[in-house]
């Protein structure tokens, strides 16, 4: 009996050292350190000239936003894209997925087939778009997994490319509120499940960066209701589309949003302030958009480079 209490007690030993040797060095490191540490490293520092960039993605991508960031980026500027109607990453990327309004989405000549146009390494920095709702892209769409694929697909045709993720937002009346998802999904979603997953799979020297569009809505938003607003930006509504019947698009950006989210691409992409920026641009069909008056225009710009630099996993340094 004493020999068997022995051995169980020695084998309960073993177990509990095994234990400790797999938490201390063999363990995958839990998200916030795997972050912490791909984004410890400097990212690669500024693009000389102009860029060339692919956008992959769906309406939020949209066909003005990356027309006004090449007005934003001058001479140099290239882009291409491939759109779909709220479209996933997994669905861009399997061939026998249906991309929903493939057909009316790329009918422009700013079009290029994804994993086509990827593959090349043409690009100096690939884009990527993951549908909204993100609870539901990760859940039924695998989004981590997808976004690796995509990134890795980038990587290996061209090791220089830079890969981006653009943060994108909720729809205004969410029930859970706009800005509690704003503030409470970027660490869960969008940190710990698609850029932990790219980490995880591709341990890359540079990781995927972020295009924190969604954060700069939230810090815009909340200066300009805490102070009333000023003329054309009075509330978070007015960085939307209105319906025919007057009501707010509760998703989809107008002349104003598409120019705050441009401001940011150019932020990251460029690793510049914004600050100073040309404010009147034109659509992608070459009319005027609405534009913001002056002082609205700074306080977006002020605003996107606070955020840009305010989180490492932009890449970029105040």
């Amino acid at each position: 009996m004493t020999d068997r209490l022995v051995l169980v007690t020695g084998a309960a030993a073993l177990v509990a050292v095994a234990a400790v040797l797999w938490s201390v060095f063999l363990r995958p490191d839990p998200p916030a350190l795997a972050l912490g540490r791909a984004y410890a490293d400097p990212a690669p520092p500024p693009p000389e000239g102009g860029m060339r960039v692919f956008h992959l993605g769906h309406s939020l991508v949209g066909r003005d936003m990356p027309a006004m960031l090449a007005q934003l980026a001058g001479d140099g500027h290239r882009f291409d894209s491939q759109l779909g109607w709220g479209a996933s990453l997994r669905q861009h990327w399997e061939p026998d997925e249906e991309i929903p309004g493939f057909a009316a989405e790329n009918d422009h000549p700013r079009f290029r087939p994804a994993r086509e146009a990827v593959a090349t390494g043409d690009y100096d920095a690939v884009v990527l778009t993951e549908m909204v709702e993100i609870r539901d892209a990760i859940k039924y769409h695998q989004s981590g997994r997808y976004l690796a694929r995509w990134a890795a697909l980038a990587r290996e045709a061209n090791p220089a490319t830079r890969v981006y993720l653009y943060e994108t937002w909720h729809r205004l009346d969410d029930a859970q509120g706009w800005l509690v998802r704003l503030d409470r999904d970027l660490g869960r979603y969008w940190k710990a499940e698609l850029l932990a997953a790219d980490i995880a799979a591709n341990a890359p020297g540079h990781p995927v960066y972020l295009i924190p569009a969604g954060q700069v809505m939230a810090r815009l938003v909340r200066a300009i209701e805490a102070e009333g607003g000023s003329g054309a930006l009075r509330s978070r509504d007015d960085l939307f589309q209105r319906r025919d019947d007057g009501t707010t698009d509760p998703i989809h950006p107008n002349d104003l949003g598409a120019y705050l989210v441009a401001l940011t691409h150019y932020a990251v992409l460029y690793q510049r302030s914004p600050e100073g920026l040309p404010h009147r641009l034109r659509r992608a069909d070459g009319s005027a958009a609405e534009a913001p008056p002056e002082d609205v225009a700074r306080l977006m710009q002020r605003v996107v480079w606070e955020v840009v630099t305010s989180l490492p996993e932009t890449g970029v340094a105040r």
